[in-house]
């Protein structure tokens, strides 16, 4: 299994980008890195340990996206970016997954132009993985979380149709329960787009749909596919994981400016609150797919460090091992096949 590495992107790249990579080569025995971008800079990155160049091998360009770059412009502009160079290698087949921190529009519009949508799949969905709170080990998927502020109803109802295989395939669950997210559980509730999505899901037998649920009940582990618009699922997104992190400043906060008592019962729930902040750690829970491409294509926090990178390509590697992708080809060719042949 072959990763192309975008090692420019991202706010400590290449420093973090590598050295996570060096700790997946290190458990993993089954895959192999190729690094795009600055060979100097990424070889002072792994310093003195040394590597495979089997396993780990740089491909040099002087070029990069940065942040603040536009997206499409960039893609096209920037030939030689590490980004560009990397998702070129993964359509053609020198890698099987593309992964990178670095501008996420960029990363999009990567796969969209160079690799390539899986025919029938109007709109790919980008798909975090988030935790459940209160019972270990347990996840779920929100989507979209950014690619398309704009949706159709038929967007939404093929996001369920992609969050159902990646958790049937990659994350083993045999029949995943997918839900609408809304301003209410009753079928009527909702805007336009809602009412008409939660039809369209209704209506497929093979989705195990089970309504709608509301922003407070996503986290409880009552759906393991959570599906929205991009423009909601984002704000959905980053409000979670900014109140994380304030609920942990707070209460942080509140045992270092206490009494005694209070630093005391600060210390006693010390191993918990490390338990809690690992539970809540996003870095831990892997990176974000861009599904629906013919190929993974999986971004990571701008603010990776090296366990975050470690995480998201431990998670590329099930991906690409599930060999979910090709398994989606095939559903949405026989959809295609069966549409074409009522049609005739």
């Amino acid at each position: 299994m072959r990763i192309a590495v975008d090692a420019m992107g991202g706010d400590n790249a290449p420093q973090a980008i590598v050295e996570g990579v060096l700790l997946a080569a290190k458990e993993f025995n089954d895959l192999e890195f190729v690094l795009f971008g600055d060979e100097t800079k990424i070889r002072s990155a792994i310093g003195t340990q040394t590597i495979d160049e089997k396993k780990i091998r740089i491909v040099h360009t002087d070029e990069k996206i940065n942040s603040d770059d536009e997206p499409v412009k960039a893609i096209r502009r920037k030939k030689q970016a590490s980004m560009v160079l990397a998702a070129q290698a993964v359509k053609d087949k020198e890698a099987d997954a593309l992964f990178s921190a670095g501008n996420t529009g960029a990363l999009l519009t990567a796969g969209l132009l160079i690799i390539g949508r899986i025919k029938g799949i109007d709109r790919p969905a980008l798909m975090p993985i988030l935790p459940v709170i209160g019972k270990k080990d347990q996840q779920f998927l929100l989507m979209d979380a950014g690619a398309n502020a704009d949706c159709k109803p038929e967007n939404v109802y093929q996001f369920g149709l992609l969050g159902s295989y990646y958790a049937k395939f990659v994350q083993g669950i045999e029949k995943p329960r997918v839900a609408l997210l809304n301003n209410g559980s009753e079928a009527s509730k909702g805007n336009d787009l809602s009412k008409k999505a939660h039809a369209l899901l209704a209506q497929d037998g093979e989705l195990n749909f089970i309504g709608n649920i509301e922003a407070r009940e996503i986290l409880t582990g009552d759906a393991d596919v959570v599906v929205t618009d991009g423009f909601t699922g984002n704000a959905v997104l980053k409000t979670i994981e900014g109140t994380s992190l304030a609920l942990l400043k707070l209460i942080k906060s509140q045992i270092m400016t206490g009494n005694l008592k209070t630093k005391l019962g600060g210390l006693l729930l010390k191993d918990a609150m490390t338990d809690i902040k690992d539970v809540m750690d996003y870095s831990k829970h892997g990176g974000a797919v861009l599904f629906g491409l013919q190929a993974p294509v999986v971004k990571t926090h701008g603010s990776a460090d090296k366990v975050a990178v470690y995480y998201t390509v431990k998670q590329i590697r099930r991906i690409i091992d599930s060999h979910v992708i090709d398994d989606l080809v095939a559903h949405f060719n026989a959809l295609n096949q069966k549409k074409q042949a009522e049609m005739e």
